[in-house]
């Protein structure tokens, strides 16, 4: 599961960290052997063409539908760098969203007054996850599949039930 929840040692102050992360469903590796075979299959229907003038005039469109995919992948390697890290303890709530051009985004809010909600419909994805608080609703887990939002709403809501005394 692309999130983790980590827990302070100091019981009388606990800490509840939560790391967030988009999934990655293709390593490095994989992906270099996607590339391999992209570019052998596509090869295969060239062998008839060798020594013709054709080849050439073929040649160029294939390697270009190769560099896309290629650059696609790539694309989606970058825009993964995303993280998210909320951090809850007994006074304040902190959560931290660093982009995947490394642009940091912060909010913070005290436990008692936050609050997480859930959007089952109407937002950017079915089943959306925000935090309201201090003026402001902020969203966490966006790039998360449906079921994972779901069960980080329900797991969150405990933590700032927990965390704030309530």
């Amino acid at each position: 599961m692309p999130y983790q929840w980590s827990l302070s040692d100091t019981p009388s102050d606990p800490v509840h960290t939560l790391h967030l992360w988009p999934h990655r469903s293709l390593s490095r590796r994989g992906f270099a052997g996607f590339i391999l075979i992209t570019s052998v299959m596509i090869s295969v229907p060239l062998y008839p063409l060798l020594g013709t003038v054709v080849l050439w005039g073929v040649l160029p469109f294939l390697m270009l539908s190769v560099g896309g995919v290629w650059c696609a992948i790539e694309k989606s390697y970058r825009d993964g760098r995303l993280y998210e890290e909320l951090t809850i303890d007994a006074n304040e709530i902190h959560l931290t969203r660093t982009s995947p051009n490394g642009r940091l985004q912060q909010w913070e809010c005290e436990s008692y007054w936050a609050k997480a909600n859930m959007h089952k419909s109407g937002g950017p994805v079915p089943h959306y996850v925000t935090l309201c608080g201090k003026g402001r609703e902020v969203e966490i887990g966006a790039f998360l599949s449906e079921d994972e939002r779901v069960s980080l709403y329900d797991e969150l809501s405990d933590r700032l039930v927990t965390a704030s005394g309530r």
